[in-house]
């Protein structure tokens, strides 16, 4: 507010056309600080997605059919919130949804991994073809990606740059399009339109962490068990990393939503139920 203290109650007329003129400023400088916001509030994430041409194509086809199998499920489009695992001798994909932190997660929908690098466990250095296995989130999207689509990863999370190779740890790991792979995620490119717009409206609504466990079996299936035991039997460093990913797994199985997941100064993943 700005507050004048006159001295005199007899003003020129060139005075009053000075304060009828500060007075228009100031209502000009307003009203164009409010169009200003008012525009700032209209943009959103969507809304910059859709700038992009394979964005604003997948959001075309893709929304009204997910509006419709949300509706057939049972849920509430769109989620606010989703988490995405993956379980890579299984070669599944999984989206589960809830609209707030106090909801289940319910499953949405499986999508399957089309195409698979490297072994069991995780990854450990660049070059190795290896799809992570642990705790991650999604940390960018690629509207422009070389594989149609793609949804970045925090890899190396803070557990792989302890335990990874210290120099060349590797990167650029996505959930992506196409149905290649030399070390992340593929999924045809029709799934990966709609995972994308999933995940872009769950940051639209405010979910800035979208996370992604990447799992190397389906642990309740005993065949996947059977293989990972037969595949692992050597090696005591992998089955010991392998015990808290299946902590998270069995509590999510049970409980319909995450633990608290922290990284201890030895790298080790520490579950808290």
């Amino acid at each position: 507010m700005v507050s004048l203290t006159f001295n005199c109650l007899v003003f020129t007329v060139y005075e009053l056309l000075n304060i009828f003129g500060l007075m228009k400023q100031l209502l000009a400088t307003t009203l164009i600080l409010s169009i200003s916001i008012a525009g700032f509030s209209q943009s959103s994430f969507i809304d910059f997605q859709r700038t992009y041409p394979r964005v604003a194509q997948a959001v075309r086809i893709k929304e009204d059919t997910l509006k419709k199998q949300f509706a057939a499920a049972g849920l509430q489009w769109p989620a606010k919130q989703m988490y995405v695992r993956s379980f890579k001798y299984d070669s599944q994909l999984e989206v589960w949804v809830r609209n707030n932190i106090n909801e289940p997660f319910k499953l949405f929908k499986t999508y399957k991994v089309c195409a698979m690098a490297g072994a069991l466990g995780p990854k450990r250095m660049e070059g190795d073809y290896q799809v992570p296995e642990g705790f991650y989130y999604i940390n960018q999207f690629n509207p422009k990606s070389s594989y149609h689509l793609s949804l970045g990863l925090n890899y190396p999370n803070v557990s792989d740059k302890i335990l990874s190779d210290s120099e060349k740890p590797g990167g650029g790991i996505y959930i992506h399009g196409s149905c290649v792979t030399v070390g992340c995620i593929p999924i045809q490119d029709p799934q990966i339109e709609e995972l994308y717009v999933l995940a872009a409206n769950a940051k639209n609504n405010g979910q800035d962490y979208i996370p992604v466990h990447i799992f190397p079996v389906r642990f309740s299936n005993p065949k996947s068990m059977e293989f990972f035991d037969k595949a692992t039997k050597d090696d005591q460093d992998i089955q010991k990393f392998t015990v808290r990913l299946k902590e998270v797994y069995d509590y999510f199985e049970k409980e319909k939503k995450l633990p608290l997941i922290s990284i201890s100064k030895t790298g080790d993943y520490i579950v808290t139920n």
